[in-house]
């Protein structure tokens, strides 16, 4: 396949797990590593006597958030508070991988009767438009948020592969843009073309490179430029796509941001999709749709902790002290291209001959490690995306 893409397409939704979208799309394909209602954490993690709260498939309009800080999502993962101004280790003592066991727990703490909303998931006919496309492209099982934490750090490794010591959605040092090295910087310097599609003001300015005068040519309104474009086959070679966060009466958020309508959001993916397929290009295209972190919502694979290298040695400020080497929860991640065979399911990197070490993982950095091997870029932007798990060998072309 990679010999073949000349335009990568990326759409990054907002604040979903990989079970409470997809998970359920295993009873179309079994070989997904989804759901079967098995799955349960207690209502009390740890006590075995405690009741025990099964994950359902009664996912609908959701409403409120569910906790998905830095120290909630701690509490998800591994069952028991996080200690405020501590260093926050990759591995617990005699904890040799996280059980997954305190989505319930930490969601009644935020709101009782939560622990409803994170331990349900959507069966297949309410998320009409990913449903067709597992049948029909593949699905990515085993892609992780970078940072067990919310927002903006994710979306910071989407396009540089760090996130430069941020942990949380911190305005202050949003507002001042974060100074790394992007994958638009690299492709602009080998002299390959980036275009954003934007519909709100587009959370790329939060990296400080892309606020200079000599990007400001590549950022397009999306209701007017995208199908244009796509119709006209004038594409760059990596595209973003930023939806609407925000939800107004007249343009509703289509990001899937609860308490966002899912709907809206299925409708964008199959417009960037419909206009994609039309497109002269549709042939030299790689679509990838995946979410910036899990939202607080119920996962049963383990978060990965072992051999995650820090991006760049920065360790973030108190009282949240982290080292950046440990993932965050599975995200639902989609491919799709022509090129790749229907019902196509990948696993880890290792499995597709992606892994560029024995513990490399499919996340966030995923993305600009593969733009790298398919351009052909010099460098690595950090640590990360060299460790990272590359999808360009992921699905076999037909």
């Amino acid at each position: 396949m990679a010999g073949k893409i000349k335009t990568v397409v990326v759409l990054v939704q907002e604040n979903r797990s990989f079970d409470h979208m997809l998970g359920w799309m295993k009873s179309l394909n079994p070989e997904i590593d989804g759901v079967t209602g098995a799955e349960f954490n207690r209502a009390t993690a740890g006590d075995p006597s405690s009741p025990a709260i099964h994950f359902g498939d009664g996912s609908g309009y959701v409403d409120p958030d569910p906790g998905h800080s830095f120290q909630a999502i701690y509490e998800q993962v591994y069952g028991d508070a996080y200690t405020w101004g501590t260093t926050s280790p990759a591995t617990k003592p005699g904890v040799p991988s996280p059980p997954m066991s305190g989505f319930a727990q930490e969601a009644e703490k935020e709101r009782a009767g939560m622990s409803s909303t994170v331990m349900n998931g959507f069966r297949p006919e309410k998320v009409p438009v990913y449903r067709e496309l597992v049948r029909e492209f593949a699905v990515c099982d085993r892609w992780f948020a970078s940072v067990p934490t919310s927002t903006q750090p994710n979306r910071m490794f989407v396009h540089s592969a760090t996130s430069h010591g941020l942990v949380s959605n911190d305005g202050k040092q949003l507002r001042a843009g974060l100074p790394q090295r992007t994958i638009f910087d690299a492709l602009h310097d080998a002299g390959h073309s980036f275009g954003v599609y934007y519909q709100f003001p587009p959370s790329v300015l939060f990296y400080r490179n892309m606020r200079q005068l000599k990007y400001v040519g590549n950022f397009h309104p999306y209701d007017t430029a995208f199908k244009r474009d796509c119709k006209a086959g004038k594409l760059p070679n990596y595209v973003v796509i930023e939806q609407r966060y925000f939800d107004l009466k007249l343009l509703p958020g289509n990001d899937d941001h609860p308490s966002h309508d899912v709907a809206h959001g299925q409708r964008l993916v199959k417009d960037v999709y419909e206009a994609l397929r039309s497109s002269p290009q549709w042939h030299e295209t790689l679509l990838v749709i995946t979410y910036d972190e899990h939202g607080g919502f119920f996962d049963h694979v383990p978060t990965p902790v072992a051999g995650v290298p820090s991006p760049d040695g920065i360790v973030s400020a108190a009282p949240v002290s982290f080292a950046f080497d440990r993932l965050g929860v599975r995200v639902p991640t989609l491919l799709v291209s022509p090129w790749i065979e229907p019902g196509t399911v990948v696993h880890d990197p290792a499995s597709c001959g992606g892994a560029p070490e024995p513990t490399s993982q499919f996340e966030h950095s995923s993305i600009p490690a593969t733009v790298k091997r398919i351009f052909g870029l010099k460098e690595f932007l950090t640590r990360r995306d060299a460790w990272a798990g590359t999808f360009d060998t992921a699905a076999a072309p037909l």
